[in-house]
């Protein structure tokens, strides 16, 4: 395992709820993913199609890796064959920074057997952020904001809820709203 970076199967219902809501402001970087492949022989190693990926600061940041980067090192690690088509989907408790959405770009246009989609909760908003979801956008990842749906199929395929169904907190309808209308903004921006 690198350094930089967690990974687990599962969350607890707490640390979903505490890293996805998204009235809520903590600094941590949860990233669920889930591979669509075409099955045996795909170059996925098995139980790898899916899991949680979480960023880890280090003492010093250049040796941090945020969760995209270490997901993206790890599919590198897979040798996906190239006559099959890969969809990988990520939910992520903040969008990229502008870095990680440069990163995840160059991976697309070097891997076009690959498709990325994103659901962010919500918009990680600090430095070149908005030219970073540009940039992964005309890539051609797709990028949205989850909504009570996507939050919903997190719920049933990250977290170790012991059969209870998601409750959607108060707000969270009003908060993906308003993110998505950012978001939509920000990538109807020319650069």
């Amino acid at each position: 395992m690198d350094a930089g970076a967690e990974a687990w199967d599962r969350l607890d219902e707490d640390t979903f709820i505490d890293n996805f809501h998204n009235a809520i402001w903590l600094p941590r970087t949860y990233l669920c993913y889930e591979v669509e492949h075409p099955g045996q022989g795909s170059g996925i190693p098995p139980g790898q199609d899916k899991g949680v990926l979480r960023n880890k600061s280090a003492r010093y940041p250049m040796l941090s890796r945020h969760a995209e980067s270490f997901l993206l090192k790890q599919i590198q690690s897979w040798n996906l064959d190239p006559e099959h088509q890969y969809r990988v989907t990520c939910f992520l408790s903040w969008s990229p920074c502008a870095d990680c959405a440069q990163r995840m770009a160059e991976f697309l246009g070097d891997n076009s057997h690959v498709s990325l989609n994103l659901y962010a909760s919500r918009i990680y908003s600090v430095g070149q952020y908005e030219q970073g979801l540009r940039t992964l956008k005309r890539a051609g990842a797709s990028i949205a904001i989850m909504t009570a749906r996507e939050f919903e199929h997190c719920w049933d395929t990250f977290v170790l809820h012991q059969g209870r169904s998601f409750q959607p907190w108060q707000g969270l309808d009003k908060e993906s709203q308003k993110f998505s209308e950012t978001l939509h903004r920000i990538l109807q921006q020319e650069a």
